[in-house]
């Protein structure tokens, strides 16, 4: 046994042996996955155990080798239907930034902040590098200003109770009650901007990706530096982020009829 395998945590141990039942083309018996997974035969015949009591494996009937259960196969069903509408998301991520030659986003808000789940950076060779998996400020970013007015005011006073208002550009706002008129001013126009408040010398401009009912469910973004773009031409780009958040959130409302 390679001494590597006494390494590996115990849920990435379970995912391999789902992992081996994927790519059979028939059920395997514990000592089978043995052949397909380096794993100590006790560890191996434990985990298939676990995997079997949690509804994960079923055993053949006749011959009691382990397959995938009902419930492993509706997860697996429900990843693909992720995996779609990612891509169908990046394609239109893709056409917005095509069509506005910047960098576009797509971001959900996360327990600290705004966290990007897409990008696609413009061909200029000066941009903003803001990788996915990046988590930015509420208060002070596009996004995070138009999730926060998705909150009613009697919602939206005690969380900002939570949030530091920290200086983080020059044009960031520290005072509630600045802060408050500016998600006021974002419920009214129906977008949100970030003019330099998060990093010297970018500007951006986002609008709302919500489910079918109309609640916010994500956010779509355009940046890119003042050296190229001003605030006032970002805003022009919206009709194409109106078009794009439309086009997402009729994916989501599908994924979601199809759940």
């Amino acid at each position: 046994m390679n001494d590597d395998a006494n390494r590996i945590p115990t849920n990435l141990r379970m995912l391999m042996i789902l992992e081996a039942l994927a790519g059979s083309d028939r059920p395997l018996t514990p000592s089978e996955l043995g052949d397909e997974i380096d794993l100590p035969k006790p560890t191996l015949h434990r985990l298939c155990s676990t995997l079997e009591a949690e509804g994960y494996l079923i055993r053949e009937q006749r011959t009691g080798r382990l397959m995938p259960s009902r419930r492993t196969r509706a997860m697996a069903t429900g990843l693909q239907k992720v995996s779609r509408m990612h891509i169908a998301r990046r394609m239109v991520l893709k056409s917005a930034a095509s069509e506005l030659k910047e960098t576009c986003n797509i971001a959900a808000p996360g327990v600290g902040g705004m966290t990007y789940l897409d990008r696609v950076d413009t061909p200029w060779p000066l941009r903003f590098q803001l990788p996915v998996g990046t988590e930015v400020p509420f208060h002070c970013t596009a996004s995070g200003k138009l999730f926060l007015s998705s909150f009613s005011d009697a919602e939206l006073i005690p969380l900002l109770g939570a949030i530091e208002l920290t200086k983080e550009g020059p044009n960031s706002i520290t005072e509630m009650d600045r802060f408050l008129e500016e998600i006021s001013a974002i419920r009214e126009a129906g977008y949100s901007w970030d003019d330099q408040e998060f990093m010297t010398g970018m500007v951006a401009v986002s609008v709302a990706i919500t489910d079918k009912l109309g609640r916010f469910d994500c956010a779509i973004a355009v940046h890119g530096p003042l050296q190229r773009i001003s605030l006032d031409d970002a805003r022009g780009y919206l009709p194409t982020l109106r078009d794009a958040a439309k086009r997402i959130s009729d994916i989501l409302s599908a994924v979601e009829e199809d759940a």
